[in-house]
């Protein structure tokens, strides 16, 4: 097999990208064009918006991996549209050992073309079994987040560099509770403790609501999706988790491994602060 760079070297040398990345997104942000929606993604906008920034964003970091890490696998959001896919010796997970780098050149790009600024890249390093890092960009917030197997969850301002990324964890949490798109029918068993954000139902242009990383900056005690994207949130979870959060499966179950799970996605993901949260949406997710 190749030899691989660690995760957190990986992370270290792709981290001044990821941040001249989020500059370009950030200042374009004000004169973006959406691109054609994404087929076959129904009346979800979230899951079909698509901009010149995720294109061009997914497009810089292939030209850099290929560059400096040709060895590793890459699968990116924007696959199908990108012209480096084909160079890659590989799109899919691998033996242990052999990383899998995903790539979302824009979560949330829904919030993104609507000039909110809770919008992020994020980059993933997976195994075969389980992430090994996973680092979030947020650059409308002049902050990331980053996350590596078994040390943590660390936040820092775009200015910082890893090792001064200060650890995360989140004491005091708002009572509130992100749904995803197709989780609607769990809001009335929630809503009479939790303040309940549905992205189906609650979305706003003028008004911004949390994204799913509001369970890394306070704003969520939980989250509920009804799957788990390996780009986005599931990686967000393991980024959760890492902080000390709760995170199974809708029947309270520990995460399947990676390998075992099909198109790049975990099944639904519960997210919690705690495990009277936890318990709380799991009885949700029961009487729904």
């Amino acid at each position: 097999m190749l030899t691989q760079p660690t995760p957190r070297q990986i992370l270290e040398t792709l981290l001044p990208y990821l941040k001249t990345a989020g500059a370009y997104a950030q200042q374009i942000q004000t004169q973006i064009q959406a691109q054609p929606e994404k087929d076959g993604k129904g009346d979800n906008f979230f899951a079909s918006a698509l901009s010149d920034a995720d294109l061009s964003i997914q497009t810089m970091m292939e030209v850099v991996l290929l560059g400096l890490f040709p060895q590793v696998r890459f699968f990116g959001e924007e696959h199908e549209q990108t012209y480096n896919t084909k160079y890659f010796r590989a799109t899919d997970l691998g033996s242990p050992g052999d990383y899998l780098i995903a790539l979302d050149p824009i979560d949330g790009t829904q919030f993104y073309l609507d000039g909110h600024s809770n919008y992020q890249i994020i980059l993933s390093i997976l195994n075969a079994d389980d992430y090994e890092a996973a680092i979030a960009i947020t650059p409308g917030q002049d902050l990331y987040y980053y996350a590596l197997r078994g040390q943590g969850t660390f936040k820092g301002r775009l200015s910082d560099q890893l090792n001064e990324c200060t650890p995360l964890a989140i004491e005091n949490p708002a009572k509130a509770i992100c749904l995803g798109w197709q989780m609607g029918d769990l809001v009335p068993y929630l809503r009479d403790r939790y303040q309940v954000f549905h992205t189906k139902a609650d979305y706003s242009k003028a008004s911004p609501i949390p994204n799913f990383n509001g369970v890394l900056s306070g704003d969520l005690a939980g989250a509920v999706l009804a799957r788990g994207q390996f780009i986005d949130g599931a990686a967000l979870a393991f980024m959760a988790q890492e902080m000390g959060h709760i995170v199974t499966t809708l029947g309270g179950e520990p995460l399947p491994p990676l390998h075992s799970c099909d198109n790049y996605q975990r099944p639904g993901l519960v997210i919690a602060a705690s495990p009277e949260i936890h318990q709380d949406l799991l009885e949700a997710v029961r009487l729904a």
